[in-house]
């Protein structure tokens, strides 16, 4: 692999982590008669520069999607699911993983802490994800992270709507953090909205439901570009 998780997507035009889920928050299919291979093939089409791969089982997920994945891609991937333990840590590693989700708000800052630098040691990229400045307070090794506001509730099972105004209230926070790599996660449904967060100051966003809707990531990538270069970009409603 050419690039750390990092790199690819400080680097990347189109600074999109796509996304492999198999249903959403509510258990709705979201594959339909498409198989992951499909799915990831029309990613690279896109130029999607790192991939997300659910394997939480609130989406339907499991470790053998990442595997399957992993197989069939070498942009770097992330996984993303609860992960809590360093033994799961060695498995994403082991299953083709760069750079793993830490979900600031299940860890306590010391296990937080702990986890951060046992990827690092593992040569994994941590991806951090906070909703508020308490848990953007806890991110250690700040510039060797990926620091991702979550726009969704966890605690509802992620099936709102998302709040992206909680992206642009927290960016600043974020920056302070020390990450070159602020990231907008989650609840992003158009790219005119996309180029919005990227343009107000977002280095990266993670974008999952609203690519696997789409009829073409290529045109959803297309049009995201042509309303980043187009400012003002449409404000969030």
């Amino acid at each position: 692999m050419s690039a750390t998780f990092l790199d690819a997507l400080l680097t990347a035009p189109i600074p999109v982590i796509t996304e492999v889920k198999l249903t959403d928050g509510t258990g709705a299919d979201l594959l339909g008669s498409r198989t992951v291979g499909e799915v990831v093939e029309a990613y690279h089409d896109a130029g999607a520069p790192c991939m997300s791969v659910v394997t939480g089982r609130w989406f339907g997920g499991s470790s053998q999607l990442l595997d399957e994945v992993a197989a069939r891609t070498d942009v770097p991937l992330l996984q993303k699911d609860f992960l809590t333990r360093a033994g799961q840590l060695r498995q994403a590693r082991e299953l083709g993983a760069s750079a793993v989700l830490l979900t600031a708000a299940l860890l306590p800052a010391p296990v937080l802490g702990h986890l951060i630098e046992h990827a690092l040691r593992l040569g994994l990229t941590p991806f951090v994800e906070v909703c508020n400045e308490e848990e953007i307070d806890a991110v250690i090794h700040g510039p060797d992270c990926v620091v991702a506001v979550n726009n969704k509730d966890i605690r509802g099972r992620e099936r709102d709507r998302g709040n992206l105004e909680r992206s642009l209230r927290l960016l600043a926070a974020v920056a302070s953090s020390g990450t070159a790599c602020p990231v907008s996660a989650s609840g992003i449904h158009t790219p005119g909205l996309a180029a919005h967060l990227v343009n107000s100051g977002y280095a990266g966003l993670l974008v999952g439901t609203a690519l696997l809707h789409a009829s073409s990531p290529r045109a959803w990538f297309a049009e995201f570009a042509r309303h980043r270069s187009a400012r003002p970009s449409p404000e969030i409603p």
